[in-house]
């Protein structure tokens, strides 16, 4: 933590400490009150200033003077990450984030061990897509706090996103080696951690290590419906499909209504299943017009006694 370039005495800096609870509280007049009493000695320090604006900035019809009290701060203090966290806070509520940013990254200058300021750089980062970014905020956060879950879990996030499904999976891992006893209170959320871990393995074709993943913890799988229809899914793309329509149609019987189901049954018989937005007939020129063997072209001029067989692709009486 740095130290403030503008120290207050005692007195009030015990007071700005309010202004600060106050405006986490929303107990906006209160803390403009004793902002102004520090600003009545010390009318040029530039913290106080920049969280009278912040205050401003939630107040109706005061917008502008918000920008001017926070610009008015920091160019009291620029040395200040307080004052340059604040001005990003404001550029944020107004969802101009490229300019939020800007400002996070200055205070992280200043103080670049701010954990709240990390954390705030992190979420707009993901919010503009700026996921090299994103990975590298996410992994200083995991430096500072490693005991913390949530600084795991993020990090393996960040390197799924950025398409690193291996070193998401050993981040994962890693996590786990730290744990020595779930509680049972935590059961259901290390349940869908390991669901999640499957699952990146799967986007990172390992089918075979996802499912091997789902046979050594199907005790600590809580989700048993889930569990299912993803083994259906990763039996399906190791082409043991005689064992995946043996678990479609188990699917099946338990919600006949799931066309995820209808479609995982579809693709272990050979069959093209729907494709979203499409009708048989679009799909079907699609594929004559691409010279695909796999779904034959039909007329419609047939009286309304005909049934069409998706299996031989003629119509039937």
């Amino acid at each position: 933590m740095t130290q403030p370039s503008q120290p207050l005495p005692n007195k009030e800096t015990a007071l700005f400490r309010q202004v600060v609870k106050f405006y986490e509280s929303k107990q906006y007049k209160k803390a403009i009150k004793a902002a102004d009493q520090i600003l009545k000695k010390f009318p040029d320090h530039g913290e106080t200033l920049a969280m009278k604006g912040l205050t401003y900035n939630y107040m109706e019809g005061r917008k502008e003077e918000a920008y001017d009290l926070v610009r008015r701060g920091l160019k009291a203090d620029l040395r200040s990450h307080v004052c340059w966290h604040v001005y990003g806070l404001v550029y944020r509520s107004d969802n101009n984030y490229l300019e939020a940013i800007k400002c996070y990254m200055n205070a992280l200058r200043i103080d670049k061990d701010n954990v709240q300021i990390l954390r705030d750089l992190a979420m707009l980062q993901i919010q503009m897509h700026d996921i090299p970014g994103f990975v590298d905020t996410r992994y200083r956060l995991l430096q500072l706090r490693s005991n913390n879950r949530n600084n795991w879990i993020a990090f393996a996030i960040a390197h799924h996103l950025d398409g690193n499904h291996e070193l998401c999976v050993q981040i994962l891992s890693a996590y786990e080696s730290t744990l020595d006893e779930i509680p049972a209170s935590e059961a259901y959320e290390h349940s869908e951690l390991l669901s999640y871990k499957a699952l990146v393995l799967a986007e990172g074709e390992q089918a075979g290590a996802a499912l091997a993943l789902l046979d050594k913890e199907q005790d600590k799988l809580k989700d048993k419906l889930g569990t299912l229809h993803m083994r259906a899914q990763l039996l399906l793309q190791l082409q043991r499909t005689a064992e995946a329509e043996e678990l479609y149609h188990k699917l099946l019987s338990l919600n006949p209504d799931d066309y995820r189901v209808h479609e995982g049954l579809q693709l272990c018989l050979g069959i093209e299943p729907h494709t979203e937005g499409q009708t048989w007939q679009q799909q079907q020129q699609k594929a004559a017009a691409g010279g695909a063997n796999d779904v034959s072209t039909t007329t419609t001029t047939s009286s309304s006694s005909s049934v069409w067989s998706p299996h031989s692709g003629k119509k039937r009486r």
